[in-house]
């Protein structure tokens, strides 16, 4: 056995997951969704709608430390009344409900408190639901043994370097399915696919998003940083799994060239176009084009 999951795909019976989109995603990062969907048909997974969702809560953690434990035990009330596990695409809003729904379950003091204003929406927190990324799903819960046995177009000649993000890894308290100084997870995800995943320097730096209303430059330089690195390795694309990392790289590259003068030209990709591709799904049903960075010269491999 590969060490993470067992095979499970062949299953009549498909894994059911409430799918928790979160807000920039259907907004703005519109590829990930499609192609995570279009991986989730293959694999024999069920992703159920959320009746209703609101905010994971991060954006407003340092504002209102309160405000975002109950919007986030919101979300992980209507998953407990569904009596489903909660999957995200995003890292950020994996981190904040991953972070909740064990410090509610941990401690008594803190739940008793939420509850009482969980109370005013006809709500309590049990804590009998779990939440898991993507990745984790498709690594614990899939297997990269049944993955292996599914891929029809292996992305053979394809040189990748990946890049976690930093809430789907830190805390270490709460993140606690991979090392969060040497990650290994991913790279084995892509490497399921047929591509070659490289190491480079500096893997685990943050992309920048968070500071980006605050001073571009900090974003643009660590961007900078980030894909000469990446070239350097001689990757010929980066691997995501974070909409906001995706943007950050995607985006930014333009920016870079207009103020740095420098071009990198390295398409940025979701883990899911990565693996969908591999499984045989038509490039051309995914949203391929919204891609700043087009991957042309990569999809002609295939």
């Amino acid at each position: 056995m590969d060490g993470w999951g067992v095979s499970g795909v062949e299953e009549s019976k498909p894994r059911r997951y409430l799918f928790y989109l979160g807000c920039l995603i259907p907004h703005r990062v519109m590829s990930y969704e499609v192609s995570a969907r279009k991986v989730a048909e293959r694999l024999n997974i069920e992703l159920v709608e959320m009746p209703e969702f609101c905010c994971c809560g991060l954006p407003v953690d340092h504002v209102n430390h309160k405000l975002m434990l109950l919007l986030a035990a919101q979300n992980l009330c209507t998953a407990e009344q569904l009596e489903l596990p909660i999957m995200t695409l995003c890292s950020g809003c994996y981190g904040v409900l991953n972070k909740v729904n064990r410090m509610l379950k941990e401690d008594k003091g803190l739940r008793e408190e939420i509850n009482v204003h969980l109370k005013e929406l006809g709500m309590s927190f049990k804590g009998t639901t779990d939440v898991k990324h993507l990745i984790q799903v498709l690594a614990e819960d899939i297997g990269l043994d049944a993955l292996r046995g599914l891929i029809r177009k292996p992305l053979k000649g394809w040189v990748v370097a990946e890049h976690y993000g930093c809430h789907v890894l830190r805390p270490s308290k709460y993140n606690d399915f991979d090392d969060p100084e040497d990650p290994k997870m991913l790279k084995r995800l892509i490497e399921v696919t047929g591509a070659r995943c490289v190491d480079y320097v500096d893997e685990t730096e943050c992309c920048g998003f968070p500071v980006a209303g605050i001073d571009e430059g900090v974003v643009l330089q660590l961007v900078r940083d980030k894909l000469s690195h990446v070239r350097e390795a001689g990757a010929q694309a980066l691997v995501t799994i974070c909409p906001s990392c995706f943007l950050a790289y995607d985006i930014n590259q333009s920016r870079i060239k207009r103020i740095m003068g420098e071009d990198y030209d390295i398409p940025i990709i979701h883990y899911s176009e990565l693996l969908a591709l591999a499984l045989g799904v038509n490039p051309g049903s995914l949203l391929l084009n919204e891609h700043r960075v087009k991957l042309d010269a990569l999809i002609e491999k295939l």
